[in-house]
């Protein structure tokens, strides 16, 4: 049901824009004015999170670790799992930012029987996350070439890269490829498990749609219904330059892509996929645990008036002495 309402929610936009473009002919609205206001939403949204995430206090060093921390000499120290400094710590957020260290580790746990508690891999949710979230790289730098003009040399060198098979013609991208199988791959794993399906949400659904939307309709107007790369370029630099241009001969197809990836930009700040901003100001992942070498107080804490033994045994120090207490200092 949460994954049908999603679907639906998507299939509701789809003629939204399949009505505005393809039927009242708002070329201006879809092809302009929702795109800016796409990069505004986004822009703005980011900051805010960005922003109010850097503003949270963090009294306390809470990284989450899982090896040894430097302490004595003579025990050996994981420098990537517990650092003790800043580009230890550098280390370990490059690690998971690029390699998902901490997925690759994760298991699932299950019962064997009735009684039997058994612990297995989840190297394939490790593998699809890593596939999806390097092609979609991969995919935002090639489509730079739509936007800047000229092309940068690191652009073609990806491509290149990326075209290595020439399967067809046009050239067959692996990335493409690869970002669909890792989709449908979260996708099934969301809608067969049953501990997954259980605890997700139909936003869950609706981000996945949303992106499977966003690459079949690029591998269809890529490969099935062809587009005029030119007339696409003079639109993407229009907008990029501020001087938007409609070209004619664009085709439906292009303004339902660009609709989705527009919607994607928009609902990016307000969805779990914001994460891409948030790992970076984790405090559980991008600060040292050097709690054994430095007292960390809590900046926010009140003044507590004490009162010292010093000061108490000033305060009683007749009786102290004619008790027979030995006093400090005597």
């Amino acid at each position: 049901m949460r994954a049908m309402i999603a679907l639906l929610a998507l299939a509701v936009l789809l003629g939204v824009v399949w009505a505005g473009v393809g039927l009242a002919g708002q070329r201006t609205l879809f092809g302009i004015v929702i795109p800016y206001v796409a990069i505004a939403v986004f822009l703005v949204g980011m900051v805010y999170r960005v922003l109010l995430w850097a503003g949270a206090p963090v009294p306390f060093r809470i990284p989450t670790v899982c090896g040894q921390q430097r302490s004595l000499p003579w025990m050996r120290r994981d420098p990537l799992e517990s650092p003790s400094g800043t580009l230890e710590a550098v280390g370990r957020m490059a690690g998971e930012i690029l390699l998902f260290r901490s997925l690759f580790r994760n298991t699932r746990v299950g019962l064997k029987g009735s009684d039997r508690v058994v612990y297995h891999s989840e190297k394939l949710l490790w593998l699809a996350a890593l596939a999806f979230h390097w092609s979609f790289l991969i995919i935002f730098v090639r489509h730079l070439r739509l936007f800047l003009d000229p092309t940068p040399s690191f652009v073609h060198l990806i491509e290149v890269v990326d075209g290595f098979f020439q399967l067809s013609v046009p050239v067959f991208f692996l990335s493409g490829g690869l970002i669909l199988v890792a989709l449908l791959y979260l996708l099934g794993r969301r809608l067969l498990d049953a501990q997954v399906r259980y605890i997700s949400l139909p936003t869950d659904y609706f981000a996945l749609f949303l992106l499977i939307g966003v690459v079949v309709s690029g591998i269809f107007m890529r490969y099935i219904t062809k587009v005029d790369l030119l007339k696409v370029k003079e639109l993407s630099v229009g907008l990029t330059t501020f001087r938007p241009a409609l070209p004619e001969g664009i085709g439906l197809p292009f303004y339902i892509h660009l609709f989705l990836v527009s919607l994607l930009f928009i609902y990016f700040p307000f969805s779990k996929l914001v994460h891409m901003g948030g790992v970076f100001l984790s405090p559980t992942r991008n600060l040292a645990n050097n709690n054994r070498n430095r007292r960390h107080i809590n900046p926010w804490n009140p003044e507590v008036e004490v009162h010292t033994y010093a000061q108490w045994e000033e305060e009683f120090r007749d009786k102290l002495e004619a008790s027979g207490i030995p006093l400090d200092g005597k």
